[in-house]
């Protein structure tokens, strides 16, 4: 039996914001994605990428500019309930 090493690799997605900007905005991810994950702590994916546990109101921030691009660029009634937070 060997073991193996692997390099490090980057989990973060790299993003036009810069590190710890995601933190600033709220983010569009799956409306049930989102209750899901608030309720079982599982990570889950916004629009642009950034993966996250949805812990704080979105209200009091504003939205991800990246997010915000491309929600609006998705077909009207897709119907896979993306919303912020």
């Amino acid at each position: 039996m060997s073991t193996k090493i692997l390099p490090e690799q980057e989990t973060t997605p790299k993003t036009s914001h810069g590190d710890g900007d995601h933190e600033r905005f709220a983010h569009y991810a799956d409306r049930n994605k989102i209750t899901e994950s608030m309720v079982t702590g599982t990570p889950i994916r916004a629009l642009c990428g950034k993966v996250w546990v949805p812990s704080r109101d979105p209200k009091k921030y504003p939205v991800c500019p990246e997010c915000k691009e491309i929600y609006e660029g998705l077909p009207v009634g897709g119907g896979d309930g993306d919303d912020k937070q």
